[in-house]
C-alpha cells in the first residue's frame, strides 16, 4: 500500500531549464540510473526501469504532446 497522498501538479519551465531536465534525464537513463527531480516543492525519484511513452492529443486548434514516464513502487 502506497502510504503518499495523490497528486497532480504541473510546472512551466523556461525553454532552456526544460532543455537541460530533458538532456539529464536521457544521460540518467541511458546509463541505468535513477533519474531525481524536484517538482512543486516534492523530490521525485524515478527508477531506471520506468516505462516511458509519448502521447499526442489534438483538440480543435490545439495539439499537445506529453512526454510521459511511468513506474510502480515495489510492494
Amino acid at each position: 500500500m502506497n502510504s503518499k497522498p495523490e497528486r497532480d501538479a504541473e510546472k512551466t519551465y523556461p525553454m532552456p531549464d526544460f532543455i537541460a531536465k530533458l538532456r539529464r534525464l536521457a544521460d540518467e537513463l541511458e546509463q541505468g540510473e535513477r533519474f531525481e527531480i524536484q517538482i512543486a516543492g516534492e523530490r521525485i525519484s524515478v527508477p531506471a526501469r520506468a516505462v516511458c511513452n509519448i502521447e499526442h492529443k489534438r483538440e480543435g486548434e490545439s495539439e499537445e504532446i506529453e512526454f510521459q514516464i511511468k513506474w510502480e513502487h515495489p510492494q
